[in-house]
């Protein structure tokens, strides 16, 4: 299998596209055209990790965290990503991770995995992206407009949220007169003008699916010149976004939820704020370093809000209308890799995907 199909199948559901812009996701060493033999999965990409799996004879590491954040300058062996580096080079290993495009999902997400442990129900993003939808208004003649339209459908186009298939259609009158070098469906070249009762289809369209639906559109028209229109909407997208929160089946004392957390998240102990004294109902999370959804958990209302990495000023901001319970960055992480495993048996259920048993987390505890 080569590995621009694995690569594929993950970004159907993480597109690259959606990466914060410090990020740097996607992949990081190896050639797309590679014939992959089997695929390890971990969080992050350890010296170990790699030695790994050339032991388990996999030649693909799907990570979560990227190995290579900013430019390699050189490769000399001076550190981990150096030696990393050349070592995978040398025995044509390929390395691949998706980072904040997987945070930002709702839907197999990083956050949404938290959710599942915890058993959160009525899930929603905490903080949801803006600008990365378009409506699409496109014009067909009455025949062949329920075509175009389902086209369209079929690339991705008109979703909002849990509903699909949404558009909205106006009748109209449209004109053209065809120049002399064209190719008309309707009328001849260099004829008069032309008067066709047209529909006018407006569809919503996601980002990373702009490509598709345009291409799907232009194959099912008849016309030589498809006329469109594509525009931004600063929309805000619910399926896409930081953090993300949710409510317990039924509400919890603070004491045994941070009893509760710290057992399903294998937390080796949780840093939080003074407690409230009421239960925890609704929680928002966010998996590695969340402290700038603070204000985001308390506008949504929750009772506690989960994740790593706050700075000890940040913990005063909760000035006691939340409960902030950092169990740390690994912790909050540390199931991604099942999310890999996840999407990519359903699709190669017969490849060798293996998950690391390599523990990567460089915090330790003194019990």
């Amino acid at each position: 299998m080569k590995l621009t199909h694995i690569t594929s199948a993950i970004e159907q559901v993480a597109p690259i596209i959606y990466q914060e812009s410090y990020d740097n996701c996607g992949l990081q060493v190896g050639d797309p055209e590679a014939e992959i033999n089997g695929v390890l999965l971990t969080l992050d990409v350890t010296e170990e990790v790699l030695d790994e799996a050339l032991a388990r004879e996999c030649n693909l590491i799907v990570a979560h965290h990227p190995l290579i954040f900013s430019g390699l300058k050189k490769i000399t062996g001076r550190n981990y990503v150096e030696r990393i580096v050349r070592k995978a080079i040398k025995n044509d290993i390929a390395i691949y991770a998706a980072h904040t495009n997987l945070d930002n999902v709702l839907q197999q997400g990083v956050n949404a995995k938290i959710a599942e442990k915890l058993g959160l129900i009525n899930t929603a993003i905490l903080a949801p992206m803006n600008n990365t939808l378009s409506k699409l208004f496109t014009y067909a003649p009455l025949d062949i407009a329920d075509n175009v339209r389902d086209a369209m459908f079929a690339a991705g186009a008109g979703a909002i949220g849990g509903y699909k298939e949404c558009s909205f259609t106006t009748k109209g009158t449209g004109t053209f007169r065809a120049g002399k070098d064209t190719a008309p469906a309707i009328g001849v070249a260099g004829g008069d003008r032309e008067v066709i009762e047209e529909v006018k289809i407006e569809v919503i369209v996601e980002k990373h699916r702009e490509s598709a639906v345009l291409s799907a559109l232009f194959a099912a028209h008849i016309y030589e010149e498809v006329a469109y229109e594509l525009v931004p909407l600063p929309n805000a997208n619910q399926q896409l976004g930081a953090g993300l929160v949710g409510q317990l089946p039924y509400p919890m004392d603070e004491v045994t939820f941070l009893t509760f957390l710290k057992n399903k998240m294998r937390a080796g102990g949780i840093r939080h704020t003074e407690l409230l004294g009421k239960n925890i109902e609704r929680v928002a999370l966010c998996g590695g370093s969340g402290s700038f959804l603070l204000k985001d958990a308390i506008k949504a209302n929750a009772d506690i809000f989960i994740t790593g990495d706050f700075k000890y000023h940040q913990f005063f901001d909760a000035e006691k209308r939340i409960i902030i319970a950092d169990i740390g960055h690994f912790e909050t992480e540390q199931f991604t890799p099942e999310i890999f495993e996840e999407v990519l048996k359903k699709k190669f259920p017969n490849f060798a995907i293996l998950l690391s048993n390599v523990l990567t987390n460089p915090v330790k505890y003194f019990r």
